[in-house]
């Protein structure tokens, strides 16, 4: 470990014993007892998203868009709307729509992941999704996770992702002595073992050497289902447990039976459970025949290099590439539809 970082760890630790926090110290021993209790990292795989760095604001990057899809594409085309969207209803200046639509251009035909828009920096970002486990599987929420004000199980369920707007940078005061071992911890890692490719793993450890830095992203929570063949991600990502709950409650009770085509025994063993599960209020398992589904704490790291955040890898793979998403805009803001 460097000084450095010794240091760091050192006056986190005299700043919590100095604030005597009761609810920091909570949360605190929450997460020793987690790292005991799940001590080992499941990596679930590559997320990417937006971040915008803006010279008239600051040489922060931000989370424009969640970092959260599977390609980098998709990253791209989230861009491609943003800056699409922004020429149509943000400006009335035909100089300012002309080259937000140059850049829309470029990202319709070129899977480019950066560019520069009148001073702004747009860029897809690559980050790292994983999960603690231990003997009985993947972490489900603590009992300091944060949970919404409205827990409520009917009407709209619009939960805000936590990742737009925040501040991606490895220097930011990271809450908690446990957190800021983590992102040391993490400082090393790299995908191995047979189960990835070659290319995948080269790109892995060169990552450790040119974005050495980490910055973790909101912890996220969703549903994780336990087979035969062990766990795997049945939702998205959402900000807060109970969210992820209601999540699963709609799931089980609306769009599975309809998407996976249920039969009547089986809608009616997913309502069963799925009613019982609501009842407890803040269960985080729920069992349907030989099926487990547990909430489950997700954590995402974002590595950082002397440039900023690290964008895809060659590596990274994409089962599509860039296309036309919208109108042919003029710079009056005149749409085409014939196009």
């Amino acid at each position: 470990m460097g000084d450095d970082w010794k240091q760091r760890l050192n006056q986190l630790h005299a700043g919590l014993v100095q604030r005597d926090d009761p609810a920091e110290l909570v949360t605190e021993a929450d997460a020793v007892d987690a790292s005991y209790r799940y001590p080992h990292l499941a990596v679930r795989g590559p997320v990417f998203g937006v971040a915008v760095q803006d010279a008239s604001a600051g040489p922060e990057w931000r989370v424009l868009k969640p970092i959260v899809d599977g390609m980098p594409q998709q990253a791209r085309d989230a861009l491609n709307s943003t800056l699409w969207f922004r020429a149509k209803d943000d400006t009335d200046d035909p100089a300012v729509r002309r080259d937000l639509l140059a850049a829309v251009a470029v990202l319709e035909r070129e899977p480019v992941d950066e560019l520069e828009v009148r001073g702004v920096r747009y860029r897809v970002v690559r980050g790292d999704e994983f999960a603690r486990t231990g003997a009985d599987g993947l972490e489900p929420p603590r009992p300091t996770d944060p949970e919404p004000a409205d827990r409520s199980w009917t009407g709209r369920h619009d939960a805000p992702s936590k990742d737009v707007g925040f501040t991606l940078d490895p220097a930011l005061d990271t809450p908690g002595l446990m957190t800021s071992a983590l992102k040391l911890g993490l400082r090393d890692f790299a995908y191995s073992g047979a189960r990835f490719p070659a290319d995948v793993r080269a790109d892995s450890e060169r990552a450790v050497t040119t974005h050495p830095d980490i910055a973790l992203l909101p912890v996220g929570f969703g549903v994780a289902e336990r087979g035969e063949k062990g766990w795997r991600p049945r939702s998205a990502l959402m900000p807060t447990p109970h969210d992820a709950r209601r999540m699963l409650y709609d799931a089980m009770t609306e769009s599975w039976p309809m998407f996976h085509g249920f039969d009547e025994e089986e809608k009616a063993a997913h309502a069963r459970a799925a009613e019982e599960f609501k009842a407890t209020a803040h269960a985080n398992e729920v069992r349907v025949g030989e099926t487990l589904y547990r909430i489950c704490r997700t954590e995402r790291l974002v590595r950082f290099g002397p440039d900023g955040p690290e964008p895809p890898r060659p590596s990274d793979v994409d089962s599509y590439g860039p296309m036309k998403m919208h109108p042919t805009m003029d710079e009056d803001g005149t749409l085409h539809y014939d196009d």
